[in-house]
């Protein structure tokens, strides 16, 4: 009967979150998770239309590294700004670059400006991404911290599913100017919400505050962004040299990170192969680039080479978050002994797809390309719940924050890296908007086979991850 009573006295109803005091620190949150997984998607649906407009055929993948690069150094910077200056201040700072990121995009003329503006959303959503997960911790009690958490999950399924949506209706209907509006009204608005409600911690503790890792985010940004300049101009020795260059500023980073004790931005032996968590980290990284062919270059091959309406598009690209849901709510309550099935079947799913990408992006048919984006979906949904629940399980108690935070800078590293390669392998097989579709066909097998490579490096991985 006490047991029972116990049992009892932890259930937390949902009623206790969506009363007065709780539900608008839980709306604020929300937005800011809609704002940032929404609009990293936005785009996706919108590029064809918009290199039609303004031009910069050779940049489609710098729109999506510049956004991850952005999101890395928010990331990287908000725990540390928080202490500095307070939720308040950071998260309001955040909404309004976020909104001047939409602002310079809806207005830009040429590629240059709209890239500028993807930096700055990118900045804007990665912060209030990061400042969502340690508000939640401030403005909620332990007892509402697990509904809260049930909530952000959720809504970061449903704000993938409708960023795609929402770029095409904007596309199909008015304009893709008017799609970075629709996210530049909602950021003014939650960065004016924040600066006056009351009850948003404004507390400063600057004493204890870590040190800005600035030298490390420099290599990190460095380096991605010489990868992501190599798909330019695609030629000898430039192109090599750029990849070697970018590689070293990467491999310094590691170093230099490795060295920093406490003030680490990634767990020890991180993509260390014989370390089971630094394998799990190499596997999500590889694993995060091997499926950028699709988000970076599908749009415009299935509209240019396949005649796809945007709306379409937008249903096929949301159908890998819809089955990433469907799957992660049917496998959840696998036994613990089961993990390493499902994380091994669903990264094989995620290698078919990719797969099946390189025979069906060039021919068709386009329900086939649906099918595969779906079991990508599907892929990632099985096995992502027991990667987390296995990689705290064999990590020490002292490293699980830090190894478990460090897999969503591990995946937008991933998506920076994984588009920039996509660019370089388009941009060498001729892609342009006026190119034929057989050098059209040509530029799809190119973007999916340069991903092969990252998926089977994260296979490798994965063995790695899943002994003992």
């Amino acid at each position: 009967m006490t047991m029972h009573a116990d049992q009892h006295s932890e259930h937390v109803a949902w009623g206790e979150i969506l009363t007065r005091e709780a539900a608008v620190p839980l709306v604020l949150v929300s937005l800011g998770i809609w704002l940032h997984a929404a609009d990293s998607l936005l785009l996706a649906t919108m590029i064809p239309q918009i290199l039609a407009d303004i031009g910069g055929d050779r940049f489609v993948a710098w729109t999506i590294a510049t956004y991850e690069i952005g999101s890395i150094v928010a990331g990287a910077c908000a725990a540390i700004a928080t202490m500095r200056a307070g939720i308040r201040n950071v998260m309001t700072c955040c909404a309004v670059v976020f909104a001047l990121g939409c602002a310079a995009s809806m207005m830009a003329t040429n590629m240059p400006v709209l890239l500028a503006g993807r930096v700055l959303q990118g900045l804007g959503g990665g912060g209030l991404t990061a400042m969502t997960f340690i508000s939640i911790a401030i403005l909620f009690s332990s007892r509402h911290q697990a509904r809260v958490m049930a909530v952000i999950s959720a809504l970061w399924g449903a704000s993938a599913f409708m960023g795609p949506l929402i770029g095409a209706f904007f596309v199909e209907y008015f304009t893709w100017r008017w799609g970075f509006g629709f996210f530049l009204v909602q950021a003014l608005i939650l960065a004016l919400w924040i600066w006056f409600t009351p009850g948003i911690s404004q507390g400063r503790n600057m004493d204890n505050a870590p040190t800005l890792p600035l030298k490390r985010l420099i290599l990190l940004v460095a380096g991605t962004t010489m990868i992501a300049s190599a798909g330019i101009e695609v030629s000898f020795p430039q192109t090599p040299l750029l990849i070697l260059g970018a590689f070293t500023l990467l491999l310094l980073f590691l170093r230099q990170d490795a060295r920093s004790g406490d003030n680490r931005m990634l767990p020890a032996n991180a993509f260390h192969l014989r370390d089971r968590a630094g394998a799990a980290l190499l596997m999500w990284f590889a694993m995060a680039a091997g499926v950028m062919g699709l988000m970076s270059y599908g749009p415009v091959l299935l509209a240019s080479l396949h005649g796809v309406e945007p709306i379409v598009v937008g249903y096929i690209l949301a159908g890998a978050s819809f089955g990433w849901t469907v799957s992660a709510i049917v496998v959840s309550g696998s036994p613990e002994r089961l993990d390493r099935f499902w994380i091994t079947l669903g990264l094989a799913l995620v290698a078919c797809s990719v797969t099946g990408m390189y025979f069906a992006a060039p021919a068709g048919p386009v329900w086939l390309i649906a099918g595969l984006t779906w079991l990508e979906g599907v892929g990632f949904g099985s096995a992502y719940t027991f990667i987390q629940r296995r990689l705290i399980s064999i990590t020490p108690e002292n490293e699980q924050a830090r190894v478990t935070g460090a897999m969503p800078t591990v995946a937008r590293f991933g998506y920076a890296v994984g588009a920039a390669t996509c660019g370089i392998m388009a941009n060498a097989a001729g892609f342009s908007l006026e190119a034929s579709p057989e050098i059209l066909q040509t530029v799809a097998r190119y973007v999916f086979a340069g991903s092969l490579p990252f998926i089977a490096l994260g296979l490798w991985a994965m063995r790695g991850f899943v002994r003992g």
